[in-house]
């Protein structure tokens, strides 16, 4: 079991364990140790989201990098997908952000990319843990003109910016759209609104003023209302939102509605499904989105395929399967035929390209998905034990999972960061699956709840 790693990296509050600057240090040792490959000279990029405490986590890890005589190549503020984009196109040996993603100013988490742009699979986090538990490597200290050093890589942002507006369809622009973006004060703060502009759009910009406590706090993708009040008072044909690391984005259409991420999902499959480009006609999901988004694909001819929660995943089974698109109903798009990991701009953009080649606006794209009423409850627990040996509570999922039949369903899992235990229902009648999930939810208390 990983004690250091979770789903996304390792993260926590800036300053308490595990993200300390000595932890910080140790990691940068670790990868170091694990990506080196041969006798030549290694190196490894470095970016971060606009978090105060990135600063002194970066240092750390530029320490830790260059003690074990691998170079470091920093890029600054970047989205997460950017550092992906940049490791591989640089033939990099791997590449680091240093970012906590939606959370608030205060926490901050560190992950990896492989020499390939993809995010590490479990067996290698878990050896680079082993590394740092063991104390292993503690003795291996390059001398000399054998430590690392550390260049900083000015042009990385227009790398970047040329990368995302390749993306878009060469015989298109945007010209004549106007489009409220909201960045979150966070890592595509520059570049966001630089792709739009230069690919000819109006740009009304919010979130674009960092100053280090800032990021995610009352904007982006978080809070779509946000957007929505600035489409509608600026009359915009769409608002897009990303998340502080720019790996995910929510939008709104031109009369502010929220369009998530299985929307989007949706929107995009479909318009692949027409154009054969949907690789085995299957988009991948996970088990969070929403039956709707079942319904839709099947209506096109197209089918979905879960995983569990976590962009890692579906990016896994993509790979597995030989599939081109998969999600999350976050906002995580991950267009494969580009990108090795979500990203938020370039889903924005692929969604742009549909409402240019349809000549329709979002609002009436977005009817390609019906959503089934959906609720979530929480119920706080002491222990995460499995639900099912709890003879009341599984005996009520049963229940309702029967009176919902083929027009719901019901999904139990616990929160991979706190001592939550999530109850979800979907169905056609709001009250109705409002009342059972709380009832289950409830239920669990009475048994395993915090005392």
């Amino acid at each position: 079991m990983k004690k250091l790693f979770g789903t996304d990296g390792v993260r926590g509050v800036a300053n308490v364990y595990p993200m300390t600057t000595e932890m910080a240090m140790q990691l940068g040792r670790a990868a170091a140790h694990v990506f080196k490959n041969g006798g030549r000279r290694h190196r490894i990029v470095i970016g971060k989201d606009t978090r105060l405490s990135g600063y002194m986590l970066e240092n750390a890890l530029v320490a830790g990098i260059c003690s074990m005589g691998v170079d470091v190549l920093l890029v600054g503020p970047l989205p997460t997908p950017g550092i992906a984009n940049i490791t591989s196109s640089m033939r990099a040996d791997a590449g680091v952000v240093i970012s906590a993603s939606h959370n608030p100013f205060q926490d901050n988490g560190i992950k990896f990319f492989s020499a390939d742009g993809f995010k590490l699979p479990d067996e290698l986090e878990l050896k680079i843990e082993n590394l740092i538990e063991s104390n292993k490597i503690d003795s291996l200290r390059p001398t000399a003109t054998e430590v690392g050093k550390a260049f900083r890589i000015d042009d990385a942002a227009g790398r970047y910016i040329v990368f995302l507006k390749n993306t878009f369809p060469q015989n298109m622009d945007l010209t004549g759209l106007k489009i409220v973006l909201d960045c979150a004060n966070g890592a595509a703060y520059k570049v966001a609104p630089a792709v739009l502009e230069e690919l000819g759009a109006e740009v009304i910009t919010m979130g674009v003023k960092p100053n280090g406590t800032n990021i995610n706090a009352g904007c982006g993708s978080l809070h779509p209302e946000v957007i929505s009040e600035a489409v509608k008072s600026h009359r915009a044909d769409i608002g897009i939102a990303l998340d502080g690391d720019a790996d995910r984005v929510i939008v709104c259409d031109e009369f502010g509605n929220e369009v998530d991420g299985d929307h989007i999902m949706a929107i995009c499959a479909t318009d692949m499904l027409k154009r054969k480009t949907l690789k085995k006609k299957t988009l991948v999901a996970t088990v969070m989105s929403n039956m709707g988004l079942d319904i839709a694909l099947r209506n096109a001819g197209g089918k979905i395929v879960k995983t569990a929660v976590g962009d890692r995943y579906v990016v896994e089974e993509m790979r597995r399967g030989g599939y081109n698109l998969g999600g999350e109903q976050s906002g995580h798009m991950i267009f494969l035929d580009y990108s090795t990991t979500g990203d938020g701009i370039l889903s924005a953009l692929q969604l742009l390209a549909i409402m240019r080649r349809q000549d329709k606006p979002l609002s009436e794209l977005a009817e390609v998905m019906i959503p089934l009423p959906q609720v979530l409850v929480n119920a706080r627990v002491r222990e995460k034990q499995d639900i099912m040996t709890i003879p009341e509570v599984a005996a009520r999922i049963s229940d309702v999972e029967a009176k919902l039949g083929n027009e719901g369903r019901v999904l139990i899992r616990y929160s991979g960061t706190e001592p939550l235990l999530r109850v979800m229902l979907e169905g056609r009648d709001s009250y109705e699956i409002s009342t059972w999930a709380n009832e289950i939810a409830d239920l669990v208390k009475k048994h395993i709840g915090e005392k």
